[in-house]
């Protein structure tokens, strides 16, 4: 991750090349509805070579106390947690204007 970084971001600092990383991704929040009603929040447009999709979504999991998973690039929570998922991730530094949410 962090050679890749590296050439993007030229000499910049890890922390600021993280950053500029996090504000140039469009993240996609929605709801899919599964067999027997269930409802699933899925979140798209992470990119995996520069945000830990596995340590996001054990973030995620823990602070909404919901299941859920990591695959095929994109984060899996039980239930609907749209709204709520657009907080933490503002928290955590990505940029509310770059946070979509589809109803």
């Amino acid at each position: 991750m962090s050679g890749e970084l590296s050439s993007i971001c030229g000499g910049l600092p890890p922390e600021l090349c993280e950053q500029l990383a996090r504000e140039q991704q469009i993240i996609k929040i929605k709801l899919e509805k599964r067999r027997y009603g269930r409802e699933v929040t899925i979140i798209e447009g992470l990119d995996e070579r520069e945000v830990n999709l596995k340590k996001l979504a054990s973030e995620l999991k823990s602070r909404l106390a919901t299941g859920g998973t990591y695959k095929n690039g994109r984060i899996e929570l039980q239930g609907d947690h749209r709204h709520r998922v657009k907080e933490i991730l503002v928290e955590m530094g990505f940029p509310e204007e770059n946070i979509i949410i589809v109803e």
